[in-house]
């Protein structure tokens, strides 16, 4: 019975905007491959204002979570083949991340502007197969919002913590990392509906309501992925009134790593990847 983890990553914590990391446990030996009634329960919701304090939270030893977890983390593991290739980057993903993430920001972001400039409107941005599934923004964006240093100051963490990322790098099997993207579960709930917004101006009723019926959704397991979300009331409450979505967010992403989990647990080494993903780009799971 791994504890299941969701993370809802930012690239500069801060005590106003931490690193979100919910919580939770699933009865892996009762999950049915026909059944869709297993209960996910939400133990806590964590933050961390500094990358050091995450760091030493998901590396072993860690008192503040089990030694066996399989999470799920918002943020992009890869960057697309077509722009590495373009930039003459090693074509072998942890080469590749290695040398990604000790170039200075300022750097990449004149490199990727560079290669954006001269491509027509519309397609400035190179895509990886699963951000055209998951319609989510490509990983090499570097501005709203800039994925790209979530993922240049994410991976010298999971690397150095050891993690396995599945069909990417092979590390602690006790610790697995999953690519996850909150909004395609929160889409299929309320559709294209806005539920958070780091804008005080725009935390408003509309997204409160949007936010409770994500909930509603999750707690009655009527949604594809169908585990029940069992939580007390202070952290429903918590989801609710965190404007932000943050902590609506990290649950998110733990559902989807309970999701991976049942896959691994009927046999699927992959835990629900796609087979044929291009291991130098990574995919998001569930798309």
């Amino acid at each position: 019975m791994p504890t299941l983890i969701g993370c809802d990553f930012t690239s500069r914590p801060t005590r106003q905007k931490p690193i979100t990391v919910a919580v939770a446990s699933v009865d892996l030996p009762e999950f049915s491959t026909t059944q869709k009634s297993e209960t996910l329960v939400l133990k806590t919701i964590l933050r961390f204002e500094n990358l050091i304090d995450f760091e030493r939270a998901i590396s072993v030893g860690s008192t503040c979570l089990s030694a066996t977890w399989i999470g799920g983390f918002d943020l992009p593991f890869g960057l697309p083949r077509e722009l590495v290739q373009t930039l003459g980057w090693p074509l072998q993903w942890e080469s590749c991340v290695q040398h990604f993430c000790k170039l200075e920001r300022s750097l990449i972001r004149e490199l990727f502007k560079n290669f954006c400039a001269p491509r027509p409107v519309g397609s400035k941005f190179a895509h990886r197969a699963t951000d055209y599934i998951a319609h989510s923004s490509p990983s090499m964006k570097w501005v709203n919002p800039p994925v790209t240093y979530m993922l240049h100051a994410a991976m010298p963490v999971l690397l150095r913590a050891n993690l396995t990322l599945p069909g990417m790098h092979a590390g602690d099997p006790d610790r697995v990392g999953l690519e996850t993207y909150p909004a395609l579960l929160a889409r299929e709930i309320i559709g294209n509906h806005s539920y958070k917004s780091d804008d005080k101006q725009k935390q408003n009723l509309e997204r409160y309501q949007a936010r409770h019926d994500i909930l509603n959704a999750l707690s009655s397991g009527h949604y594809s992925l169908g585990f029940k979300l069992k939580a007390e009331r202070a952290l429903i409450s918590q989801m609710l009134e965190d404007a932000s979505g943050d902590s609506l967010d990290a649950t998110l992403c733990a559902v989807q790593a309970a999701w991976g989990a049942k896959q691994f647990h009927h046999g699927d080494k992959m835990y629900g990847l796609e087979r044929s993903m291009d291991p130098l780009e990574g995919w998001i799971l569930t798309s």
